[in-house]
C-alpha cells in the first residue's frame, strides 16, 4: 500500500518555486538565484540563475540576464548569455548582444542583436582574430 518507490518530485532541479514577476510590477535592480524565472512585468537591472529564465509576452528586460535556458515571449533590450537553448517566440523583440549555444527563433520574431553562437558563447571571451586572404590569386605550385 505504502511505498518508497514514490517520492516527491521537485519543481525544478534545483527543488525550488519559479520565481514570478507579475504584469503591472516594475523592479529596478539586480536578481540573483538558483531558481526559474518568469517575467512578466518590467525590470531594469541584471538577472542570474542557474535556471530558466521566461520572459512573457507583456514582459520586458533592459539589462544583462545570465541563465541557463531562455524563452521569450515580450521584450529584451540588453546582454543576454543563455548557457544552452534560447527560444525566441513569434512576438519576441531583441535588441543589444547576444551570446548563445543553441537558437530557436519562430518566424515573426524581431532580432536585432549581435549574436555569438555556439559551445563557446557560453563564456564571454575575446573575440578570434580571423585572418583572411585574397581568393582571386592563383595557387602556387613547386
Amino acid at each position: 500500500m505504502f511505498s518508497d518507490n514514490k517520492k516527491p518530485r521537485p519543481m525544478n532541479e534545483f527543488g525550488g518555486q519559479p520565481n514570478r514577476i507579475e504584469k503591472n510590477t516594475k523592479i529596478k535592480g539586480d536578481i540573483t538565484s538558483e531558481a526559474d524565472f518568469r517575467i512578466d512585468g518590467k525590470l531594469e537591472g541584471n538577472v542570474k540563475t542557474s535556471g530558466k529564465v521566461v520572459i512573457g509576452k507583456d514582459g520586458y528586460i533592459h539589462g544583462k540576464v545570465e541563465c541557463v535556458n531562455a524563452d521569450i515571449e515580450g521584450k529584451f533590450n540588453g546582454e543576454l548569455m543563455v548557457k544552452d537553448l534560447l527560444s525566441l517566440k513569434a512576438s519576441a523583440v531583441i535588441e543589444g548582444t547576444v551570446s548563445v549555444a543553441k537558437l530557436a527563433v519562430e518566424p515573426g520574431a524581431t532580432f536585432n542583436a549581435a549574436c555569438t553562437m555556439g559551445k563557446a558563447a557560453a563564456a564571454p571571451a575575446s573575440s578570434p582574430k580571423l585572418e583572411t586572404t585574397k581568393s582571386n590569386e592563383p595557387a602556387k605550385v613547386s
